[in-house]
């Protein structure tokens, strides 16, 4: 069931989720061995089912370590690992003991399992819904809670070190426990997926690829919030529309590909340029618009004259370019589009007196906004 659910999300290219599913198919694997085999195991069976599942372990670790963007193999773990097999051979087939290998089964168990929900709990994201990473938790902390009162039972003679698949009530209840977090671990695994795919996709929608800025519409949105919220407290608010001076003989003389590079190079100088609080997007083409929140028309002009400067100063990636700009402040019933639309104007005065300037749109008369059309 495990690997049918993961293996279905294996086209996504959700990182660690190959690991994942090789981890599921060695758990099965071995599981279905152990099934058709029966028990006792020989000594060397033994040994190489334990084998699988540590290297099944080491996956789901790894593979969690992956999705969250870290580096999936750590050399202490993998050294620990091959101790504690070493370990399990010397009980197994030097000096047999099967309380030692059961305990040693059972610490590696718990401590992958330790590791994932630690992991899922540790790097969940701030926003969004993080039900998928507490129920990963949960199931991963649960199974590690069974494991670890196993492994403290048997090494404390309180339960006898049977195998897994003898019908004895402590072998029921273990496998049963097993039975539901295994496969509810793999089923959170898929949640953290697919959040990771609606994140994905909200980038997509939002983020413009080629810049890393605000796309026109996610860029709206935010401007519009902070529209209406600067009408109901009073605060100043003014917007700034940027345009690359001559962008289009920079297309013409230089490719296509000069001109991207020249789009990059702009966007990263300015969003380095700006105040956390401001906003700033694509509008489209080399059209660019900032919101400064709580701000006067002076002190934007004064920021959008350092950003122009910035850029002019700055060595480009395709070939130097300038910018020119219109600000506008926010009147009393002001509409965004209102605003927009005047430090649009203001932007066009500007390149019509030579480009590379920042122009300031008139101040509005609020009867002029609340007139009937």
């Amino acid at each position: 069931m495990s690997v049918a659910i993961l293996g279905s999300l294996r086209r996504t290219a959700v990182p660690g989720i190959d690991r994942w599913c090789a981890a599921y198919a060695l758990l099965a694997a071995v599981s279905l061995y152990m099934l058709l085999v029966g028990d006792p195991l020989n000594p060397i069976a033994t040994v190489g089912a334990s084998l699988v599942t540590f290297v099944a372990v080491a996956l789901l670790v790894q593979g969690t370590r992956q999705f969250f963007g870290m580096r999936p193999v750590r050399r202490v773990e993998s050294a620990a690992f091959v101790i504690v097999l070493v370990a399990l051979v010397y009980v197994t087939c030097v000096s047999p003991n099967i309380e030692a290998r059961v305990v040693l089964v059972s610490a590696v168990m718990a401590y992958g399992r330790i590791a994932v929900g630690t992991l899922a709990l540790r790097h969940a994201p701030r926003d969004g819904a993080l039900y998928g990473y507490r129920f990963v938790a949960a199931a991963a902390y649960l199974g590690a809670l069974v494991h670890v009162a196993r492994a403290v039972a048997v090494g404390l003679g309180v339960a006898s070190p049977v195998t897994y698949l003898q019908p004895l009530p402590w072998s029921v209840l273990f496998l049963g426990l097993a039975i539901v977090t295994l496969p509810c671990m793999s089923i959170g695994m898929a949640m953290l997926a697919h959040d990771q795919l609606v994140r994905r996709m909200e980038t997509l929608a939002t983020i413009d690829e080629l810049t890393g800025v605000l796309m026109r519409r996610a860029f709206m949105t935010k401007a519009n919030a902070l529209h209406s919220r600067a009408l109901a407290t009073g605060a100043p608010l003014s917007i700034a529309i940027l345009d690359i001076d001559n962008f289009k003989a920079i297309n013409d003389g230089f490719g296509h590909a000069v001109g991207d590079r020249t789009l990059t190079h702009f966007a990263s100088v300015v969003s380095g340029q700006l105040r956390p609080s401001d906003l700033f997007g694509r509008l489209g083409g080399e059209e660019f618009g900032i919101v400064f929140v709580d701000t006067g028309k002076s002190d934007a002009e004064t920021l959008t004259n350092g950003l122009r400067l910035a850029v002019e100063r700055s060595p480009g990636a395709g070939v130097r370019c300038t910018l020119s700009a219109g600000v506008a402040l926010i009147a009393p019933g002001d509409t965004l589009e209102g605003v927009m639309a005047r430090a649009d104007a203001a932007l066009y005065m500007a390149k019509a007196m030579g480009r590379n300037r920042v122009m300031t749109s008139p101040d509005v008369d609020v009867r002029e906004i609340e007139a009937p059309t």
